[in-house]
């Protein structure tokens, strides 16, 4: 009862203290080595693997194209040894260090949070590349999973597993990402209705905490940690390895596209299809605002059954909304599943020329934003700003938004894609770090802009930012009850508004496995000057 007490009291005192972090900064730089004295610091560590301190630009962008903060040294792991062994030299250099340290897997972060201020980057892809992937598949298995290095991509993951028959339930809609870096943060795309965002479907991790220290935890063992990881921002710990679950894998993939006028009726049918044991596999929706030639774009890879009906549809000037579902299949089932695919097409109420079909390998249909990507790279396009903004709407509030929003602050979407489709939290696992709005059923609006840098015009990065921040005022102004996916604050009174009731536990768990603040600064949560706080003995 007494630790608990003492507990509480800590955690008080965290959040009382919290509040002044910006305002009361204690000053440490004073007492801070020169930076060649740091080099020569970290030089003296025994690594199977090696610290770069030369051409380390690289670790100082991110795919949003917006942050740039060069750190001093770069560490290209080959052990989990190497991980540990750094963490716990610079915990132990003590709170005078201003060494922090940022994992970085393929960079795909938007505004810095893999980035480390003349700290530490762990480039975890050379972690990935010393360690191999365990498959755990036999027959008698009743949770197959594969054992994989946190800096292994999940497209190998893909590729990898097939070849025993298997593959992940859950994927995010790019698979050129690290798996350490997506469950940081969560893996939500169009399978999460039925599987849940990839956090929830991890059986075990093995985690370099803030001290240094080397931990195993599943569900059951070292509980509180593994919960706190997953969707944790990076906050507790460093994730060196996962067992990923599996599933026997289908063969191909049926992916369909329809439109809609009504947002009514398209929420409808969407909430329809999640709702449904025996439905889709993948749902996904998006907005369109005044697209040119939108039907046309989509022949070159989709066949429709009503081309002349289909030409006559016109969408520049309107508010669209594309539906964009997917069923997977066997081979055995090619006899089926037309059937089963029009029973299905039969609840819903879209516009029935709209109907596009291509049928595609399995890989193809979830390797296909990669086309996008290279097709992007081509034009120079791809390594431009990107100045997200994903939201999680509530279902009862997502009518509401979508007449403050699309048509009105939003009137076309050139700049980017808007993603919007529905995920039924009442088959999650609530206990992660992860934070979404109260009700269990609510919509990932993701509003995926690139920004011209020379441009001054509405694909100027100024003008995105403008929107953005004029959507987030209606959400605001309006009492949405919205959250933001892949968040960014500026002060920690906002990421302790974002984390809401979970907020004690954010900060108990930062006190209990990286107490000095060194883990993960680009996310701008807590400084390194945290660690004063445990002077406080009670």
């Amino acid at each position: 009862m007494l630790k608990h007490t003492n507990l509480v009291i800590k955690i008080l005192i965290a959040l009382i203290l919290g509040c002044n972090f910006h305002k009361n900064k204690i000053s440490s730089t004073s007492y801070l080595p020169h930076h060649t004295s740091i080099t020569s610091l970290l030089k003296k560590l025994k690594l199977d693997g090696h610290l770069s301190f030369h051409n380390i630009h690289h670790a100082s962008k991110d795919f949003g194209n917006r942050y740039s903060f060069l750190p001093a040294a770069v560490l290209y792991p080959k052990s989990v040894s190497d991980i540990s062994n750094l963490i716990s030299y610079i915990f132990q250099m003590g709170p005078t260090s201003p060494l922090t340290i940022a994992p970085r897997g393929h960079g795909h972060s938007l505004e810095g949070q893999a980035q480390a201020h003349q700290g530490v980057v762990i480039n975890m892809v050379s972690l990935g590349k010393s360690q191999e992937m365990h498959f755990h598949v036999k027959e008698n298995t009743n949770t197959p999973f594969v054992d994989v290095p946190a800096g292994e991509l999940w497209i190998n993951i893909l590729h990898e597993s097939l070849k025993h028959g298997f593959a992940p339930k859950s994927w995010t809609d790019y698979l050129h990402l690290t798996v350490g870096g997506t469950l940081s943060n969560a893996g939500i795309s169009g399978q999460a209705f039925r599987h849940g965002p990839q956090i929830n479907n991890v059986y075990q991790l093995q985690v370099v905490t803030g001290t240094g220290e080397v931990v195993t935890c599943t569900e059951k063992k070292n509980s509180d940690l593994f919960y706190g990881v997953l969707g944790g921002l990076g906050q507790f710990g460093i994730i060196t390895r996962a067992h990923i679950s599996l599933e026997p894998a289908p063969k191909m993939v049926k992916w369909m596209k329809v439109l809609y006028m009504d947002f009514t009726t398209f929420t409808k049918d969407q909430e329809q299809l999640i709702s449904s044991n025996s439905s889709f596999d993948y749902v996904e929706g998006f907005v369109l605002i005044n697209q040119t030639g939108l039907l046309n774009n989509w022949r070159s890879f989709f066949k429709n059954k009503n081309p002349a009906q289909a030409s006559r549809f016109v969408s520049e000037g309107k508010i669209v909304f594309c539906l964009e579902i997917a069923k997977y299949y066997k081979q055995e089932d090619m006899g089926t599943i037309d059937q089963k695919i029009e029973k299905l097409l039969s609840k819903l109420n879209y516009i029935e020329s709209t109907l596009f079909i291509s049928e595609v390998s399995y890989v193809e249909f979830l390797d296909r934003v990669h086309v996008s990507e290279l097709k992007l790279q081509e034009k120079g396009l791809w390594d431009v700003p990107h100045p997200w903004l994903n939201l999680l709407v509530p279902k009862s509030k997502i009518h509401k938004f979508a007449d403050e929003v699309f048509g009105k602050i939003l009137t076309d979407t050139s700049n980017g894609p808007i993603l919007i489709y529905p995920v039924d939290k009442s088959r999650w696992n609530t206990k992660t770090s992860m934070v979404t709005p109260k009700e269990n059923v609510f919509y990932l609006v993701a509003f995926l802009s690139s920004a011209m840098p020379a441009s001054t015009g509405t694909d100027s990065l100024e003008y995105i930012l403008s929107q953005n921040k004029k959507i987030l005022e209606v959400c605001e102004s309006a009492n949405l009850g919205t959250k933001q996916y892949l968040p960014h604050y500026n002060t920690q009174e906002e990421w302790k508004n974002h984390f809401g009731s979970q907020w004690g536990d954010f900060v108990r768990r930062k006190l209990t496995y990286d107490p000095s603040a060194i883990l993960t600064p680009g996310q701008r949560i807590f400084q390194k000057q945290f660690t004063f706080l445990w002077q406080f003995t009670i």
